[in-house]
């Protein structure tokens, strides 16, 4: 199906002429039928008042009765008929050709195709009926018609000029921010526009500025991770092609040299399970039913202490539960990450102590290592940012978007010796 190009500007002006179309069809055909009736109560009105003050003494006097728009009709208790003098300005037909049409003491009927009012005053001597067209309702119409309508012409083109003044600036404010959202990748575009109103648009406007330097500050986060990644990967790399060739020149003892590169191999392992993992958990954000299970941790915690007590056994590693339960959200393979990444990144930096409190329904990590540097306390939970004497790795922010997938926070704080890291 092809589709139809209209701007902006077209559709507002064509809403506005169709909103002017359907007052006009409403006032001009609508209204006229709606206050028909009112119009007919008036001229019923306006037909008995004579005929309530006619008193008439003679016959002649009733004749020569003129009016310019009512007839009248006198019979007597002797049915003898009696017409004014401008009958048949009214109406092109007999006494009793109108007489047949008169029914009720007071309504309407059509002879000719024309519509004719008409009322009626009866006593035991005389009927009087008054009688007039639909000249005197055409006449009220006009005059509302010819009273409204230039009042509402010259509101309604008021207010269509000032729609149109009102969608060209909209519009040029919707095609500065489609400028804006163009230019999202180009440093070198300045804004050089400006508006006064605190409006949505102007909302909109600083959500892009946002926008834009959110985005800018992600594409040097992304260089700076890729460069760190590739330092992090070149670096097991470079000692064993350093090992390889050394044994081949026969200066490196052989099975010192397997031993070097499969202890690198190792590292090259993890590191690139870590980045799997990482990826791995931004896939597993959307999947909610990780969220309903539960585990007893305390048996995968204690599992990891005894791993990581064979690394530092000069590290005093203490378990405190305070707690009833030891049963939080998430799975055996998650808590196990989670934990084994925080003790990896903690005997890197203790140096006689690691400690792990369960209480409150809050896990409590602490090791007695150097403070964290405030200029990177905010980011350390960041992928491949710099931390702690220039260290980077992944450990950290795979534990925060563990954690997120459970919908449990992280925090970390500099006590007076060492370092705590908070899960609740």
């Amino acid at each position: 199906m092809r589709k139809v190009k209209y701007s902006l500007f077209r559709q507002l002006l064509s809403i506005g002429v169709l909103i002017v179309g359907i007052i006009f069809f409403s006032l001009g055909i609508l209204l006229p039928k709606v206050l028909l009736p009112v119009y007919e109560r008036n001229i019923y009105n306006y037909l008995k008042q004579p005929l309530d003050i006619m008193n008439l003494d003679s016959d002649d006097e009733f004749i020569t009765l003129e009016g310019a728009d009512i007839a009248y009709l006198y019979i007597t208790a002797e049915n003898k008929i009696m017409v004014s003098m401008n009958l048949e300005d009214i109406i092109k037909a007999t006494p009793k050709q109108i007489l047949k049409n008169i029914t009720e003491s007071y309504g309407k009927f059509t002879y000719l195709g024309k519509t004719y009012y008409y009322n009626t005053s009866k006593n035991e001597y005389v009927t009087k009926i008054a009688l007039t067209n639909n000249v005197y309702i055409n006449k009220i119409r006009e005059d509302i018609l010819y009273t409204i309508f230039p009042i509402l012409l010259i509101t309604l083109l008021l207010i269509t000029a000032l729609i149109i003044l009102w969608s060209r600036r909209l519009i040029l404010k919707i095609e500065h921010l489609k400028e804006k959202v163009d230019n999202l990748d180009n440093d070198n575009y300045v804004d050089t526009k400006h508006y006064n109103e605190e409006d949505e648009l102007h909302a909109l406007s600083k959500a892009i500025d946002a926008m834009k330097v959110t985005l800018k500050e992600q594409d040097e986060y992304k260089n700076q991770m890729y460069q760190n990644i590739s330092h992090d990967f070149k670096t097991p790399l470079t000692v064993i092609k350093s090992y390889i060739e050394a044994m081949e020149d026969g200066v490196e003892d052989r099975e010192k040299a397997i031993q070097v590169i499969k202890e690198q191999v190792k590292k090259l392992e993890i590191k690139v399970h870590s980045l799997l993992y990482l990826n791995k958990l931004n896939y597993m954000k959307d999947l909610k039913y990780y969220q309903d299970k539960k585990i007893d941790i305390s048996d995968i915690l204690k599992k990891s202490i005894e791993k990581f007590k064979i690394q530092r056994p000069d590290v005093s590693f203490e378990i405190h539960i305070n707690d009833k339960t030891t049963v939080f959200r998430g799975t055996e393979d998650m808590w196990e990450a989670i934990i084994d990444n925080m003790l990896n990144n903690f005997i890197r930096y203790a140096e006689k102590n690691v400690k792990v409190t369960i209480k409150n329904h809050r896990i409590t990590f602490y090791n007695d290592g150097p403070n964290i540097d405030s200029n990177i306390l905010n980011d350390i939970f960041t992928p491949y940012k710099k931390g702690i004497k220039g260290q980077f790795g992944l450990g950290l922010s795979i534990i925060k978007k563990t954690l997120a997938l459970f919908n449990y926070e992280i925090m970390v704080k500099n006590e007076k010796k060492g370092v705590s890291f908070m899960i609740k």
